[in-house]
């Protein structure tokens, strides 16, 4: 029914903006992420929106991209993850980290958004894993390590296999090591980079 909601940012609330749109305030709740990307009191905003109907209450949560937006989506398909745990997920981490938490099957990195266990994490990853586009988040060069399967890149693979040995997530060392490649292909390069990246 409403594709975005675009105007001045009137408001700040825990977990909502209310937007002022040729005077009217639309109240969208909203993940932590979003409400950062708003900015100040004031500022025009556009905000790509999802409205939910329930029996008893009719209510807009707000996106700032059509990727969160469509992981939204995802996540409130699943079983037992409702408006409110979705936004949580949302607001843990940024939508690249999430996606290649699901697509390396993280629970580390999930269970990191309140309201998430283990339980609840490892069906969000189960029931996403196959689902989620990384193409759309993560450069194409990336999708064979995000994915974690078939890795061509021997050295990406062993350094962040390293990491992981060392007690970082599969993830945060994927990241890294992807960051590290930029600058050397050597194994004990990328590892050494990607451990002064990590302990910043």
């Amino acid at each position: 029914m409403y594709a975005f909601v675009k105007g001045r940012l009137d408001s700040i609330e825990d977990g909502a903006v209310v937007i002022d749109n040729n005077g009217i305030g639309y109240y969208i709740n909203c993940s932590n992420n979003t409400i950062v990307q708003c900015g100040n009191i004031g500022n025009e905003v556009k905000l790509y929106t999802k409205l939910i109907v329930r029996e008893d209450d009719m209510s807009l949560c707000g996106f700032y991209s059509i990727e969160e937006r469509r992981m939204f989506e995802q996540l409130t398909s699943i079983s037992g993850v409702g408006v409110k745990m979705a936004l949580q997920v949302l607001s843990s981490c940024n939508i690249k980290s999430l996606i290649l938490a699901i697509a390396n099957s993280d629970v580390k990195v999930l269970t990191q958004a309140k309201g998430i266990g283990k339980k609840v994490a490892e069906r969000i990853i189960l029931e996403l894993r196959e689902k989620v586009d990384i193409t759309d988040i993560v450069g194409v060069s990336d999708v064979g390590a995000a994915r974690d399967v078939n890795i061509k890149d021997s050295a990406v693979n062993d350094a962040v296999m390293a990491l992981v040995s060392l007690g970082y997530s599969k993830t945060e060392a994927l990241n890294s090591v992807l960051k590290a490649r930029e600058k050397t292909d050597d194994v004990n390069g990328l590892i050494t980079l990607a451990l002064r990246s990590m302990d910043r």
